[in-house]
């Protein structure tokens, strides 16, 4: 007779006081591969960065998670800001069905990070009228190039919504890997990670492949095709970041990215840009 417990929710969401088992570890691993494969969707609930083997877990993915285990949760806000700065600290813990606490993860995020400290003007006129210490000329690389962006300080009061459910959402996806177990299975760090770091790990990745190296130094040449690729890739991007992966991996044809690849970094900043109005439209609610 087998001793392996039934991969069933209750066998894996409860243990009450008593060690687990391998056959309990194995049997919550199973079943978190199983909803990720029967239930989650890439790009919606978890994501690879491009050029990376790394599976990052999504807030949508760990809400499926939480409710797979029936976890219940408990939120604390602390308030870091000072002058001039919004930062929020949250701790969040994951809470059994019988009140118990299981585990708790912390998150952070403030207006001094690089997404939300600046933003794009909305024309020219705006940036030469911001005083110089407030504006600034951004150097981004991408494909092998090297392009500049001006950017003025964003009004901190704007994102202080915005901020506050990031940090929560930071604290919520730690504290469902680490009382999960799914650290394995998914990572949190480089989804948080600046966008310039983000695309060098995934260059390091590339990098060792000639193949696609000479494809990050070729640049699209302008062309209707082109034109056209670029103006359906913000339309779809200005409907946020989840839109936006199923869209491209779903709907846009493979030979139109290839016109738009020195483009992707300014689609992730509109995508993001939609992301967070989003949010604040939810929290005004």
């Amino acid at each position: 007779m087998s001793n392996l417990v039934p991969m069933t929710q209750q066998a894996v969401a409860v243990y009450g006081e008593r060690s687990l088992t391998a056959a309990d570890v194995r049997a919550q691993v199973n079943l978190i591969q199983d909803v990720m494969r029967s239930v989650m969707q890439e790009g919606t609930h978890y994501g690879k960065i491009p050029g990376t083997q790394s599976v990052s877990l999504y807030k949508p993915g760990a809400e499926k998670l939480m409710a797979t285990f029936r976890f219940g949760s408990d939120v604390d806000v602390e308030d870091l800001g000072s002058p001039g700065e919004v930062h929020y600290r949250v701790k969040y813990k994951i809470l059994a069905p019988d009140g118990r606490v299981l585990g708790v993860g912390v998150g952070e995020c403030g207006s001094q990070e690089e997404k939300y400290a600046w933003r794009r003007p909305v024309c020219k006129e705006e940036f030469d009228d911001t005083p110089e210490n407030l504006r600034r000329i951004k150097y981004k690389s991408w494909q092998g190039r090297t392009e500049k962006q001006q950017q003025v300080r964003t009004n901190p009061a704007d994102v202080r919504n915005t901020i506050l459910k990031m940090a929560k959402k930071r604290a919520m996806v730690d504290a469902v890997l680490t009382v999960t177990a799914a650290s394995d299975i998914f990572t949190q760090d480089i989804e948080d990670l600046p966008d310039e770091l983000r695309d060098q790990i995934a260059e390091d990745a590339r990098g060792s492949r000639p193949a696609a190296r000479a494809a990050q130094q070729a640049t699209p040449k302008d062309s209707p095709e082109r034109d056209e690729a670029i103006s359906a890739c913000r339309a779809a991007a200005a409907k946020g970041t989840e839109h936006f992966r199923t869209w491209w991996k779903d709907t846009f044809p493979k030979e139109s990215r290839v016109l738009v690849t020195d483009k992707v970094a300014e689609f992730q900043q509109i995508a993001e840009s939609a992301d967070d109005m989003l949010i604040d439209s939810q929290g005004d609610e």
